[in-house]
């Protein structure tokens, strides 16, 4: 059984879906986890009390990661509680969905600043804390960032931001033993995607691109993030990988 036993993992975004689904297995996999959360402080402490309540260690700290500060102070507090840092999830992120001629700048800048920046930052950060034998870095991408799909511009090429950030940063990081990797989830069911409000017959049509007939669960991504996390990944870095039931756009 692959064990994160005596580690410790700072998950961003992890009050709900995806960061969720990472943080709970992560703490039944042996880790202690630090909740991270921008605005669903009841969600955060509901997950950490989950964790708790089944003999696990975690905490839940909040911090915007469109803000510097905000990245500097999570990991600050994340040492004094934990005292280590072994494994980084860049999973926070924003998205809004919209034709090309709805764009702004605006909406560029909340997605870059968060998707793009806050990965940079955060990585930039996490080196700082990791001790002697290094650990991993997992930033969450999304089939997005190479696929075609029509009014999430803004989105994709944030995601795409986020694969090259990967790529750099394994090859800089290397000779501190910091591995990076990145997961690029397909359709998966999450709050965020339920409250966009799709109707059925969009659901379906894009169920219907998912060779396994189904979307994707948090716990399906949860299970690649717990590979990249642990030692049986030790000579992976660098790459990309897809879990999305075989859906490529």
């Amino acid at each position: 059984m692959t064990t994160l036993t005596g580690k410790v993992a700072v998950v961003t975004g992890a009050s709900k879906g995806i960061g969720a689904g990472i943080a709970k297995l992560f703490a039944q996999s042996g880790a202690s986890v630090v909740v991270n959360y921008s605005t669903s402080k009841e969600a955060a402490n509901a997950l950490v009390a989950e964790i708790k309540s089944s003999g696990g260690k975690a905490i839940a700290i909040r911090a915007d990661f469109s803000k510097t500060a905000d990245i500097q102070r999570l990991f600050e507090e994340s040492k004094r509680a934990f005292g280590t840092l072994d494994i980084l999830v860049n999973n926070a992120g924003v998205y809004a969905f919209g034709p090309l001629q709805d764009s702004t700048e605006e909406e560029f800048h909340r997605e870059f600043s968060t998707n793009v920046l806050g990965v940079i930052t955060a990585t930039q950060e996490a080196a700082k804390y990791f001790g002697p034998n290094g650990g991993s870095i997992i930033n969450i991408s999304s089939i997005a960032s190479i696929g075609y799909m029509p009014n999430s511009v803004i989105y994709a090429a944030s995601k795409s931001a986020v694969d090259s950030v990967t790529r750099v940063t394994s090859v800089e990081l290397a000779p501190k033993k910091i591995r990076v990797n990145s997961i690029a989830p397909g359709a998966t069911i999450t709050e965020g995607i339920a409250a966009l409000g799709w109707p059925q017959e969009a659901v379906e049509a894009v169920v219907a691109t998912i060779p396994f007939g189904r979307p994707g669960q948090p716990e399906d991504i949860a299970r690649v993030a717990l590979f990249l996390a642990s030692d049986d990944s030790a000579w992976v870095t660098g790459e990309r990988i897809t879990a999305s039931g075989g859906q490529r756009a």
